[in-house]
């Protein structure tokens, strides 16, 4: 069992303003910066507006409205109603400052594969 110091409890953050620190940080733990908003342009302006991009999440009851959102956002990965997006056979990997490329699925063997292109005239 993990002793103190070995462990972060999940923790909220509320009322974060725009310009906050911790939005320009890519947090490796369990911490949720909540910024208030008020139209969905403005949402996705404010998660678009930081040098990371390796995950983001859309909570809505409207499936077209996520599938919609997730296209207008600046990430690697993007889950919609749900907090656990990684599969074994997805592509996972970040946009921005938070990585190039992918790891997983088809995309991730890419990698290490010698692609080559034969052209010939008949």
């Amino acid at each position: 069992p993990a002793g103190p110091g070995c462990f972060y409890p999940p923790t909220v953050l509320a009322g974060v303003r725009p310009d906050d620190p911790v939005l320009d940080e890519e947090v490796f733990g369990p911490v949720a910066p909540i910024v208030p908003f008020g139209t969905e342009d403005e949402a996705v302006r404010l998660a678009n507006a930081t040098e990371m991009g390796l995950a983001s999440y859309v909570y809505t009851g409207d499936l077209a409205r996520g599938l919609r959102l997730s296209g207008l956002l600046d990430a690697g990965t993007v889950g919609v109603n749900r907090g656990l997006v990684s599969d074994p056979a997805a592509p996972f990997g970040g946009v921005k400052q938070s990585g190039i490329g992918r790891e997983g699925g088809h995309e991730g063997l890419l990698d290490y594969l010698e692609t080559q292109y034969v052209a010939v005239d008949w």
